[in-house]
């Protein structure tokens, strides 16, 4: 149902654009529509190429699976991180939550997701072969387990526990400083910093 009717059938559309966002309703979208509408014309071109270069020039990483701009990523071939050590997260931004708080110097798996069997999702459909043979091949010591503390979090965590500990590394699991049903994304970086300094061992 349209928020109200416009005389613009461009408007409309970038309208019905911006309502397709997840957590935009048509409200929303009406608001930021009509903010572009209002924007210079170098500013709304510069949003429109950038949504536009999202599309065309973001790869995953091929040994982390985080998004990157190349292959292999920033954090993959960076000097200074501690190679023996990987933090496995459900989705890109979870990175982005551990990196902001500076504290974290290991590596990154983004496994895809967590299990959902609902929605067919097990498995196979997440990056866990993959996180297997970098451990098996790359001198991995430590797996930190970040996924989120969900139900889903937490069995996909228990999977990966089960599947990991025989290959002879040490597995912890993110301490609870993040409530249960909250998401790493959202965390704020005290709260990240706690759970990642007080992991257990899984």
């Amino acid at each position: 149902m349209r928020f109200m009717a416009n005389t613009s059938a461009t408007l409309e559309h970038l309208i019905d654009q911006f309502a397709k966002l997840p957590g935009i309703g048509r409200k929303t979208a009406y608001r930021l529509a009509y903010h572009v509408m209002q924007t210079p014309a170098d500013q709304a071109r510069s949003l429109s190429q950038a949504i536009v270069a999202v599309k065309e020039k973001i790869l995953f990483c091929s040994q982390c699976f985080n998004v990157t701009d190349d292959d292999p990523c920033a954090i993959c071939n960076a000097a200074d991180r501690d190679t023996t050590i990987v933090c496995v997260v459900e989705e890109p931004h979870d990175v982005l939550a551990f990196e902001r708080t500076g504290s974290y110097r290991g590596l990154y798996h983004v496994i895809g997701g967590v299990f959902s069997p609902l929605d067919g999702i097990g498995p196979e459909e997440l990056k866990i072969s993959e996180l297997v043979s970098r451990i098996k091949n790359d001198g991995i010591t430590e797996v930190i387990i970040a996924t989120n503390p969900t139900s889903e979090g937490e069995t996909t965590a228990h999977y990966l526990a089960k599947v990991l500990k025989p290959l002879g590394v040490s597995v912890t699991r993110i301490a609870r400083g993040l409530p249960m049903g909250g998401d790493v994304e959202y965390a704020d970086s005290n709260t990240v910093i706690r759970a990642l300094e007080g992991r257990t061992e899984f």
